[in-house]
């Protein structure tokens, strides 16, 4: 979502804005928009975070305002092809009538007679939400049955759910290759700046890498290693590059598996030149406790029985510095368990320093998100990412399949839609 439109992106070659919702006559017409609408719920079955919902509201309101009948659809959760009133998407409906300040007629289910029969009495301008998608086993098994029954409800296909592109689901990858079909506006913005990160990035660019695993992020420093200029590793990740170098590093989380991809890693960016940081000293404890005993000591020095849950505050002014003429700047991945106030002040540090950075700012990933809008600086970001397997898989050069059968097919806007029985 855009957050500050002080920097731009670097303009990029873009298919999807030739295959834009804007490219589509859709008034009067059964418009299905796939959203991303999974959001966290509380107990209760409140939202406790509404930010994927109000991401997809200008492409909603640009299809009411159009003249459209719009379907919207979703998955939320891992019901497992059941129904499950814990993951229904009633309380999505609630909180989307009051964003959009409309009536949003909700559907018990998303295939049926009566969903149909809730379709068929659709005028211009009305919005209906089809229940939880994964109530369906076909969504996830990507059957076709069940994606011409999907589309056999509408006239056009949008797709606005960048966080589940990555997915070979019905939803995502089948229904559009029964309709006319088109790209939502999050979507573009996503590829607008995920895409011009890979292709283009205005320098010095940096990337910041953080979270638990190696495993996940090696891909992305693989595939940015002639488009970056430094890279700031954090987090737990930064423990198996240390241990690789033939450091101890206590019971601080190690990925055993790939310390030699790490050091592989570690050597080739800073042989092409390419400036790499590690955290100098980190917080450290026995346990990952909140009342846990805690000490900052340097990196090299970590005690066996003891882990490193957080970067030092020395970390913190290098990190800090390193970004001091950057351009563009790539942020994945907390600096440390921020979800415990003890390990926080890390990642909340390095939040502040991109906020303050006179560059470009990206920020990716479901945990990079929530730490940014914890340190109350999201307003100053250039642009935070709703997908985070999705815009990971952009950065390693992968195509999504819910971008691929989009591009990939010239005959989208001309698509003879499935026969309707509407």
């Amino acid at each position: 979502m855009i957050r500050k439109n002080n920097v731009n992106p670097v303009p990029v070659k873009d298919i999807f804005n030739k295959f834009s919702i804007e490219e589509i006559n859709i008034k009067g017409k059964r418009v299905f928009i796939r959203a991303d609408f999974n959001v966290p719920l509380d107990d209760n079955l409140r939202i406790t975070d509404d930010r994927r919902i109000r991401s997809t509201l200008p492409t909603i309101n640009y299809a009411i305002d159009e003249g459209a009948k719009v379907i919207l659809s979703s998955h939320l959760g891992r019901p497992k092809g059941k129904a499950d009133p814990r993951l229904s998407l009633a309380p999505i409906a609630k909180r989307l009538q009051r964003l959009l300040n409309k009536e949003v007629i909700f559907s018990p289910d998303c295939i049926s007679s009566q969903v149909e029969g809730l379709v068929s009495k659709m005028k211009e301008g009305d919005v209906l939400l089809l229940e939880n998608l994964r109530y369906q086993p076909g969504e996830e098994n990507n059957d076709e049955e069940f994606a011409r029954a999907l589309a056999r409800l509408a006239d056009v296909f949008v797709n606005d759910a960048f966080g589940t592109s990555h997915r070979e689901h019905a939803s995502i990858v089948g229904v559009p290759k029964f309709l006319p079909s088109a790209a939502g506006f999050l979507l573009k913005k996503e590829i607008q700046y995920l895409r011009g990160l890979v292709e283009n990035p205005v320098r010095p660019f940096v990337a910041i890498l953080g979270g638990a695993k190696v495993s996940g992020k090696i891909n992305v420093l693989e595939n940015l290693v002639d488009k970056v200029d430094k890279v700031i590793i954090g987090g737990g990740i930064a423990y198996t590059f240390i241990k690789a170098m033939g450091y101890e590093v206590g019971n601080s989380l190690v990925e055993e598996d790939m310390l030699e991809t790490a050091q592989r890693i570690r050597r080739k960016l800073k042989g092409v030149g390419i400036k790499f940081y590690l955290p100098v000293d980190c917080v450290i404890a026995q346990s990952i406790e909140p009342a846990a005993e805690t000490k900052i000591i340097p990196t090299l020095e970590i005690p066996k029985g003891w882990r490193a849950l957080d970067i030092g505050p020395a970390s913190v002014k290098l990190f800090s510095e390193a970004l001091h003429d950057a351009k563009t700047v790539l942020w994945n991945g907390p600096m440390g368990v921020f979800e415990i106030d003890a390990f926080s002040r890390g990642t909340f540090a390095i939040a502040h320093a991109v906020a303050d950075a006179y560059a470009l700012t990206i920020v990716g990933g479901g945990d990079t998100d929530f730490a940014v809008h914890r340190a109350g600086v999201s307003d100053a970001i250039s642009f935070i990412s709703t997908g985070g397997g999705a815009s990971l898989q952009l950065l390693e050069g992968k195509e999504l399949p819910g971008l691929a059968v989009l591009a990939n097919r010239e005959d989208l806007i001309r698509r003879t839609p499935v026969d309707s029985t509407l």
